[in-house]
Parts: C-alpha cells; structure tokens; sequence
C-alpha cells in the first residue's frame, strides 16, 4: 500500500498536468467558461426553490430557500460531477493505458482534481448569498475542512471501483448516473436532516454525503457544529472504503491493457 503511495507521489507532475488538461478541455470553446461551474447549482437552486421551496413547502429549517438548497447543492455537484468524470477515465484514455507504464489512478483523481476547482468556485456564491441574506460568520466554519475532506475521500474511494469496473464491465458508465439520480432522494439536498424519521436517522447517516450536507449547513448556516457521532462514524467507515478500493484499483490495473 504505502509503495503504491509513494509510486503515486512519484507522478504528481502527471496528475496535476492531466487535471489542468481536463479543465481546460472542459471549458474549451465554451462562452461563459467557467461561469458555469457556478451556473448549474445556481439553475438548480432556482427550480429547486420554485417547485420545493414556494410550491412544496418543504421545510428549511428557518434558512431561506435559495441559500439551504444551494449550500447542499454545491457539494452534492461536486460529488455528482466528480464521479460521472472519474468513471469513463481509464477506458477514455486507452492509447496512453497501453502505451507506456504510470499509475492508472491518476486519470480518475485527476477528474476529481479538476471538479474540486469547480467546487471552489461555486462555493464564492455562498458567500455571496450569506451576505444577501446577513448571515453572520461563526468560527464553527472552521469544521468545513473536515467535511471536504471526508466527501473527497468518499468520492476518491467511489471513483477508483466504478473506474476500475467500468473497463470490465462497460454498463458501470450507465449505472452509475442511475444510482447518483436515486441518491439525491437519501441526501438531505432537497429536504433538511430534521424531516428523516427518527427510527430511520441511524442508518439514515451512513451515507457520508448526508453528514457532509448536513455538517456543512449546520457550520454555515447555523453557527453549530455537526454531530460528531455519525462525523466520526463515516470518516471511519470512509477510510475503510478508501483503502478496499484502492487495493481493488491495484489489482485490477494489471488487466487493464489488455481488456481496453
């Protein structure tokens, strides 16, 4: 394990150098750029706040709508785009897979790397939005370190299996999108935590997503700190699943140039 780490380190020139290629790639004769890093939680947030906010009435916990939807929003896009990305990596880069030999986890962290500057600058709206609706800063933001980190994890570990899969089994690519869409109905996205049946909000909080959403708007929104039992439970349960799945990584990239 700490061999295939340092390997990696090794080829961070690499990494870096294959996520600058995918932002630039990405937002290459577009008009707006990357304006619509922002625009799509931003169009989100909007419909999410006429259908759910004004016409559903889903509750908000006292936040006004466009904020709560668009602090779970911005995450979750990270999420969502991160992976839709790191799944097709390793097929979509075939030519250079049978080529020559580096480790093959930089093409799916490298999809990541490149959403997470997405990220940054759609969370500039938050603040924004904080500012438009006199939302004070609390220092309970410093918990927001953790809870990025702990989503990244969880999205790195998701990555590695599905992309690793998705060269065997060429219906990941098609599942995956399927499972992210059914996702967003058991992360608290659309709907706060406090509407989840108490007998159901154990198992509720295994989803790490639910607890960084959930984190994230109680330390932004609220000026309270998560709660630390299901925070420390899914960064537990996260680095298990970090560490299966790039051991699955590992032993799957030896077969890769020869299945693509």
């Amino acid at each position: 394990m700490f061999a295939h780490l340092k390997e990696l380190y090794r080829y961070r020139d690499l990494l870096l150098s294959l996520a600058l290629r995918d932002i630039k790639v990405r937002y290459r004769q577009t008009v707006l750029g990357v304006a619509w890093a922002v625009l799509q939680p931003l169009a989100f947030m909007t419909i999410f706040t006429l259908v759910f906010g004004k016409f559903g009435k889903v509750s908000s916990d006292g936040t006004p709508y466009p904020l709560f939807s668009y602090t779970g929003l911005v995450p979750w896009t990270l999420f969502t785009s991160g992976l839709s990305l790191a799944v097709s990596s390793v097929a979509a880069n075939m030519s250079l897979v049978k080529k020559i030999y580096f480790p093959r986890e930089v093409f799916p962290l490298a999809a990541i790397l490149g959403c997470l500057v997405d990220f940054l600058i759609a969370a500039s709206l938050v603040v924004g939005l904080m500012v438009f609706y006199r939302v004070p800063v609390q220092p309970q933001l410093l918990w927001l370190p953790w809870l990025l980190a702990l989503e990244v994890a969880f999205l790195v570990s998701v990555a590695l299996a599905a992309s690793a899969l998705n060269v065997f089994y060429r219906d990941i690519k098609y599942i995956v999108p399927l499972v992210v869409q059914l996702g967003l109905f058991v992360t608290p996205v659309i709907y706060p935590v406090s509407k989840v049946p108490a007998h159901l909000l154990p198992w509720y909080m295994l989803n790490p997503m639910a607890v960084v959403i959930d984190g994230m708007r109680k330390a932004i929104l609220h000026g309270q700190a998560p709660q630390l039992g299901p925070l420390v439970t899914a960064t537990l349960l996260v680095a298990v699943l970090v560490l299966a799945a790039y051991l699955y990584f590992k032993r799957a990239e030896v077969k890769f140039a020869d299945l693509i």
